[in-house]
């Protein structure tokens, strides 16, 4: 998928640079898109800019402190309270902030740029955006920008949670390109070295600014937003999220679905990923620590479960939201004996190569030491959870995409799965 994404810029004054930009264009309409906090951080002056320059601007303002979602209600609200006629939008927040610009103005036909106002996720320059419909998060096909616009002052003003969580959320891929490869080896799922590898570059570098980033010094700041638009952009090249989603996010999402099923206020996205990593690398870990005679002793015994036990199974984790995630989940549950044997196989064949992926990861108090450095959560407790709210997220979560994850290959061979404890 070649889609170019120009220009993309993040330094000092970033307003001006988005007005010579839309001038050079000939774009004179608005629709400005943000909440509360982010109106106030850059939305006003990049509104009033705007209009100084004799644009016409309508800015939508989602009220309120806390998380704006990207969900039905203020999918709607926009829809509602744009303008029609040929206007670009203009999405001015972080992340749930431009993946509602990014759905609205690629449904209504619509151009948008973006302007971040934190660097605490990767998806400012992907074509997907994460959507809750009726209570489940689902990554939805759009646009990406026309142009990314991110200033760095405003970027280190960000509340420091939200830096930490992007942080969290940028280191998250370790076990997303694991996984990858994983699927690549034991589902056929399409796969890319190349971009494989430039996501890995984005990890290495802020995992070396580390120190920098906890700080928010500038150098630290602006090595964040690049890894993760560079992240976002090996999304949008690859055309899926793949590169940048495994098993963390798939426990992040299905926490985040819970608590809005319970009505809790949900945590930051990058920092649930971050405290599920440590999780996740434990769960590599103990693949690493196999043997090949336990493994193959394991694989023995593995039986297919019966379709029925795991449509209850689901049942069990979604509740009234099950009936979507079978669908999903459909290529899982439609192997048959056949099928199953091969991946046996498989996995048997390709148990030095899972071995060498594996060693791949850090090991979880590693990855701990380096997510303390940045000040994002390490544990449950700090994000709001109870104990037992840990374990369903990997029990229940691999449900919700079709990829072959560490968690599923756990599953396969009676590896207990990690539970925060």
């Amino acid at each position: 998928m070649t889609v170019k994404i120009d220009p993309i810029y993040v330094g000092k004054d970033a307003i001006s640079q988005m007005l010579a930009y839309v001038s050079a264009q000939q774009l004179t309409r608005f629709v400005l898109v943000a909440d509360t906090n982010t109106f106030k951080a850059l939305g006003e002056r990049v509104e009033s800019a705007l209009k100084t320059q004799g644009a016409e601007v309508t800015s939508i303002v989602h009220p309120g402190d806390h998380i704006v979602h990207a969900d039905e209600y203020h999918l709607i609200q926009t829809f509602i309270q744009a303008p029609t006629g040929p206007y670009t939008f203009i999405a001015v927040g972080s992340g749930s902030i431009t993946d509602i610009t990014r759905f609205v103005s690629h449904r209504s036909g619509r151009p948008f740029i973006g302007m971040p106002t934190a660097p605490s996720v990767d998806g400012f320059t992907s074509i997907g955006a994460p959507i809750i419909l009726a209570g489940v998060k689902t990554t939805l096909l759009c646009q990406a920008p026309l142009a990314v616009f991110a200033d760095v002052d405003v970027l280190r003003q960000a509340p420091h949670k939200l830096i930490a969580a992007g942080y969290g959320d940028m280191v998250g891929k370790i076990t997303s390109l694991a996984d990858w490869s994983m699927g690549r080896l034991l589902w056929d799922e399409p796969f890319d070295e190349s971009i494989a590898k430039r996501s890995q570059a984005a990890i290495d570098s802020v995992m070396n600014q580390a120190d920098a980033i906890g700080k928010a010094t500038e150098d630290g700041v602006r090595a964040l937003m690049d890894a993760l638009i560079e992240s976002g952009l090996c999304m949008l090249d690859f055309g899926a999220s793949r590169p940048a989603s495994g098993a963390e996010h798939h426990s992040s999402h299905y926490w985040e679905m819970m608590d809005l099923r319970k009505g809790k206020e949900t945590q930051l996205h990058g920092a649930q990923v971050g405290y599920a990593l440590t999780l996740v690398a434990e769960q590599y870990a103990r693949i690493r620590a196999l043997s090949r005679s336990e493994m193959m002793n394991r694989l023995e015994a593995a039986a297919l479960p019966s379709r029925e036990s795991q449509i209850a199974h689901v049942r069990e984790g979604y509740g009234p939201m099950a009936d979507d995630i079978i669908k999903e989940h459909l290529a899982f549950l439609d192997l048959t004996e056949a099928d199953f044997d091969q991946l046996k196989h498989k996995i048997a064949d390709n148990w030095d190569e899972i071995q060498a992926i594996a060693a791949r990861v850090p090991p979880p108090e590693v990855i701990a030491a380096s997510l303390k450095q940045v000040g994002a959560p390490t544990h449950y407790s700090e994000l709001e959870m109870q104990a037992e709210d840990v374990h369903p997220g990997f029990e229940y979560g691999h449900y919700l995409r079709n990829r072959f994850t560490v968690v599923k290959l756990s599953r396969i061979l009676a590896v207990p799965l990690v539970d925060g404890q």
